[in-house]
């Protein structure tokens, strides 16, 4: 089962009044609970994933690119649940691109919520080191997009 569907199964759950969804795709299948302490719970079994278990942030967190540690540069956080995308239109060249300066304001990319495009601004001015997050992939509040240095 796709990342991103289990990514977007875990967005549904949170932001609803459900405990509990189990889904089942041929010989794949993934449950997910919330606790009652509010931990969400991911649970995904098959022949390819044989048995991952923990909680959803620890899962996802490790299929996300890293950042080293004692590595410089200001990090650019997705200020909502939502998903990236690196240029305004499929077809269009990306917002920027890793050695690319940009200045204070410029449009780094768009965090697509609730069918809203919200454009995600340049807190500082810089070079792009790194981008952390792929095209059309879904990212989580605070989740890292990209490096400036």
């Amino acid at each position: 089962m796709d990342l991103r569907k289990v990514k977007k199964l875990i967005e549904l759950l949170e932001a609803s009044a459900i405990s509990e969804i189990e889904i089942h795709e041929g010989e794949e299948s993934v449950r997910i609970a919330r606790h009652s302490s509010g931990v969400t719970q991911t649970i995904m079994q098959g022949p390819a994933h044989g048995h991952l278990s923990g909680t959803a942030g620890h899962a996802l967190a490790q299929q996300q690119a890293a950042i080293q540690p004692g590595e410089t540069g200001h990090v650019i956080k997705a200020p909502m649940v939502g998903t990236y995308y690196a240029s305004p239109t499929p077809d269009a060249p990306p917002f920027v691109e890793v050695g690319q300066a940009v200045k204070e304001g410029e449009v780094l990319c768009i965090i697509e919520a609730m069918k809203i495009m919200n454009q995600i601004e340049s807190e500082i001015s810089g070079v792009i080191s790194k981008i952390l997050v792929e095209n059309g992939s879904p990212v989580e509040y605070g989740q890292p997009l990209l490096v400036i240095t």
